[in-house]
């Protein structure tokens, strides 16, 4: 399925780019921790890879796609060392970084929705390793980093609403047999977007109605 909506090479320029920019978010948050070259380097292969290869492993795609392909590997890795020599710059740029992060949302929610859905898993199940593929190595990267993760914070931007309105809209699609690179480019181009929107305009998931605790949390 995903052959018929993007061509092999599109697609995988597409995953470079997006693990790339997943990567320097990792190596990023491992400056910021002081971590030597050796943890930056961890922190961005696990944040680039660890939603994919989480999937992979759970709807039996093995060997996973990141032992697979060089490309997938290394990337990360160029990704740390831009990070490691410029990262004062790449600082600079976090804005143009957080653009491209909320695009490779967009197209990790539709492209682990996809393909979850190519092994056998049905819809629901779907949609949610398509949730997982976004934002699972997010996720990770802040467990290694001894952090409450960003998707569980209140006091962040919303990040897995986007991905679970992409990967939904990829499965009612699948449902009524509208699937193409047309309605799977729009449901990546929604997540995209509803991502910038909340960076914009700090839009947060409610927390418990009528909560007796005051307690807040630093930003």
């Amino acid at each position: 399925m995903l052959q018929e909506l993007f061509t092999p090479s599109v697609q995988h320029a597409l995953e470079i780019v997006g693990i790339f920019v997943f990567a320097i978010s990792g190596a990023l948050l491992a400056v910021r921790k002081n971590f030597d070259v050796f943890g930056m380097a961890v922190l961005a292969e696990v944040t680039a890879l660890g939603g994919g290869l989480l999937r992979d492993l759970i709807i039996g795609a093995v060997p996973p796609a990141a032992f697979t392909d060089l490309g997938y590997f290394v990337t990360p890795l160029v990704a740390t060392a831009l990070v490691f020599f410029l990262h004062p710059h790449v600082e600079r740029i976090q804005v143009a970084v957080n653009v491209f992060d909320a695009a490779g949302l967009g197209l990790f929610c539709v492209t682990g929705t996809t393909k979850a859905y190519e092994y056998g898993l049905g819809l629901t199940a779907s949609a949610t390793l398509g949730l997982a593929t976004a934002v699972g190595g997010g996720v990770l990267r802040d467990v290694l980093a001894n952090e409450v993760p960003s998707l569980l914070r209140w006091d962040r931007d919303l990040y897995a609403v986007p991905a679970i309105v992409g990967a939904t809209m990829v499965v009612v699609c699948i449902r009524f047999e509208a699937l193409s690179p047309f309605t799977s480019g729009l449901a990546a181009m929604t997540a995209f977007v509803l991502r910038l929107l909340a960076m914009r305009y700090h839009w947060r998931a409610p927390r418990a109605w009528n909560r007796r605790s005051e307690a807040t949390e630093s930003a």
